[in-house]
């Protein structure tokens, strides 16, 4: 249990709106103790205003009210998710995912698993009590074979559940982890054993080497149904038999990985222009960043406009996102996808307030309409019946793109005459010349059909507009 006196932590928790000085686990839980170790670690490695603690959800949920750091809270099994948006926004920070056997080893694995193998630069600390502590007791992947718990009443069968997860084991198969590790905090010695490993994690993250895993057996005295000193005596003769300590890989001593360039923001696909013609995109603090949505029906060619505008911005070396959403339909279903072009890096592709929502069908209307910002625009085929009018301050454009898609004789065109109403109507701050250049390259492999559009971009553009 923590003490107010403990390094590392803050002198009094504010939990439940009132400042105590213990903390939520459980007499004899293992948490309490890993606790204490990290934020000893963390203090007096001076690690303090470096480090941007991950938390779980699950026992070590109210972390952030114990270590005195910077703490971002994660859904259940997407910390080392989080952590590695974390380890890439802020690569001088010291980012540390707390996670558990259930968070981890089940929901979470996969998340866990790719960034492992993608050698992202985080410490992972992973807590393995043998199965759900903070939601009574279910069997996790780590339950060893035979163990009770509220959902095996007669022991984990492997004929129906399998057998326990070995996470280090697994992780240890990949290339790009520089530390794995297995420790216990049952007793004296292994406790002291336990704060040289999570040292080890946090001066691994300190030096920017990669990836590093350390697996802590704790001993969870509620769930075992046992007083703690029987709970870590199983922890030490039960679950180590099952999951043996030691070092499964230690390659801090070589060079770090190359630096990696921070990837360009482009669209999700190099479709149009060849990536050796198009140069890394440039900041311009000075460039406002502007969100769009295009939506529709699929087969309307909705991705395709969008991709358009993103690879016009790309050309101009602006930083641009491209992200597409659409149904299991090929046809006929609802389908759209989210721009974002910026002068400087983008955090989300994701755009739920658009400055520019382009729609071609009704549902898209009634959907997106209502979330254009103030002084943005909406263009809207005029196909489309207008029921209710967008926000206040926001310019709607009715535009004949169906229409003249097939009075030019070309149906499946519209999304170049809504192309043409974006340039018309200077809606995307990019230059005309490669609003073009982009349209035309989406017909790389047909060229004579680039050429095409690219005449009708500009009839429909002439085009008088009421």
């Amino acid at each position: 249990m923590a003490t107010i006196e403990q390094k590392g932590m803050y002198k009094v928790f504010p939990r439940s709106g009132k400042n105590v000085s213990f903390t939520h686990y459980c007499p004899g839980c293992g948490h309490g103790i890993i606790n204490k170790l990290i934020a000893e670690a963390c203090a007096e490695l001076g690690l303090q205003d470096r480090t941007i603690f991950v938390d779980p959800v699950g026992c070590g949920v109210f972390t952030y009210y114990y270590w005195d750091a910077a703490h971002i809270s994660a859904a259940h099994g997407r910390a080392s998710a989080a952590a590695t948006g974390v380890c890439r926004a802020r690569p001088d920070a010291v980012t540390i995912a707390y996670q558990g056997d259930g968070d981890l080893g089940a929901i979470g694995f996969n998340n866990a698993f790719q960034a492992a193998s993608r050698g992202e630069k985080f410490g992972c600390i992973f807590v393995n009590n043998s199965l759900y502590g903070m939601t009574g007791g279910q069997m996790a992947p780590t339950t060893l074979d035979g163990e009770t718990t509220t959902t095996t009443p007669f022991g984990r069968d492997p004929a129906l559940t399998g057998h326990p997860l070995h996470v280090c084991e697994v992780f240890a198969q990949l290339q790009a982890p520089v530390y794995i590790a297995r420790v216990s905090v049952a007793d004296t010695r292994r406790i002291m054993q336990a704060k040289k490993a999570i040292r080890k994690v946090f001066e691994i993250q300190r030096d920017g080497k990669g990836y590093a895993l350390l697996e802590i057996l704790a001993p969870c005295p509620t769930n075992f149904k046992m007083d703690p000193l029987k709970a870590a005596d199983f922890c030490m003769n039960e679950m180590e038999r099952e999951f043996p300590l030691g070092v499964f890989r230690d390659e801090e001593a070589r060079e770090p990985l190359a630096a990696r360039p921070v990837p360009r923001a482009s669209s999700c696909r190099d479709l149009f222009v060849e990536k050796d013609a198009v140069l890394p995109a440039v900041d311009d603090a000075a460039f406002a960043e502007k969100r769009f949505k295009f939506a529709g029906y699929g087969g309307q060619g909705i991705l395709s406009l969008g991709l358009c505008v993103a690879e016009a911005a790309r050309l101009e070396r602006r930083h641009t996102l491209w992200f597409p959403s659409y149904g299991p339909e090929q046809r006929g279903g609802s389908a759209n996808c989210s721009v974002v072009v910026s002068g400087t890096p983008i955090g989300s592709p994701t755009v739920e307030h658009p400055d520019v929502l382009v729609c071609m069908n009704q549902p898209a209307y009634e959907r997106f309409a209502g979330d254009v910002k103030r002084g943005g625009t909406v263009i809207v085929d005029e196909t489309v019946p207008v029921k209710t009018d967008p926000p206040d301050g926001v310019r709607l454009i009715r535009w004949p793109a169906i229409k003249m898609a097939e009075e030019f004789g070309v149906p499946k065109a519209a999304n170049t005459m809504m192309l043409a109403a974006l340039k018309k109507f200077k809606c995307t701050g990019l230059s005309d010349d490669n609003l073009e250049k982009s349209l035309v390259a989406s017909f790389k492999k047909k060229p004579a059909l680039g050429e095409k559009n690219r005449e009708l971009l500009r009839l429909a553009e002439a085009r008088e507009h009421s």
